[in-house]
């Protein structure tokens, strides 16, 4: 039935023009009431984003269950992978819905209050892990919006090459410049050679090279050469 609704509304849309069908319009091409409707989508807008609800859920569990040992800014990006993958599910339909989007001002308006939500959500676990640190908050305030951002940007380049192409490398790509920015350093990785660990570790050389004031650029070089060469 929600499937239903959903291609009936989608194909009015495209027919007629989104402003000019109405929910009245969309039950009929369904073959259902206008009860029926409603107990799916509180609203025409809703028809046209019908599983944000769900991916929201869906990232908020996600981000519930993380432990200690999730790096959180890995976590929300990781979190954020979840959008585009409900994206990617059906990606003419998802192509279809951007096109709209841009068309009608009102559904641009929905667009923005659903992206702010996942934002707040975002915001919220990063808040519970940044606790205690020097602006703890703003951190974890800016940390999500480039999170969004970022994705949002990878998302519409996809989008508007009609779907086409690895939507996974190019969101994980943007991702990337927010986990290099905020997120912690790699682990060093280890020597393919340690040093015996009864033996003191050499200090590094450093060369030291005393010149007279004004003496020529040439004669400086020099002798820094020849020091070196003596090593």
């Amino acid at each position: 039935m929600r499937d239903a609704l959903v291609a009936a509304a989608f194909r009015l849309f495209l027919e007629r023009g989104y402003e000019q069908t109405t929910v009245d319009d969309i039950v009929a091409l369904a073959g259902v009431g206008r009860r029926s409707f409603f107990r799916y989508f509180p609203s025409k807008e809703d028809v046209v984003f019908p599983d944000h609800e769900r991916c929201l859920a869906d990232m908020t569990a996600f981000l519930a269950a993380s432990d200690e040992g999730h790096e959180p800014v890995l976590r929300v990006c990781d979190a954020a992978r979840l959008v585009l993958g409900m994206y990617a599910e059906n990606p003419s339909f998802s192509v279809q819905r951007y096109r709209l989007t841009k068309q009608v001002p009102g559904l641009r308006a929905y667009e923005l209050s659903v992206v702010w939500r996942y934002e707040r959500a975002l915001a919220e676990y990063l808040r519970g892990r940044f606790t205690g640190r020097p602006d703890g908050s703003l951190r974890a305030d800016v940390v999500a919006a480039a999170v969004v951002a970022a994705h949002n940007n990878a998302l519409r380049s996809w989008l508007r090459s009609d779907g086409k192409g690895d939507a996974s490398t190019t969101v994980d790509h943007a991702l990337g410049y927010v986990q290099s920015a905020f997120g912690a350093p790699p682990a060093a990785p280890a020597p393919e050679h340690p040093e015996d660990p009864e033996r003191p570790e050499r200090p590094e050389d450093v060369v030291v090279v005393v010149s007279r004031r004004g003496a020529p650029l040439w004669r400086v070089v020099r002798e820094i050469e020849t020091t070196l060469g003596r090593e």
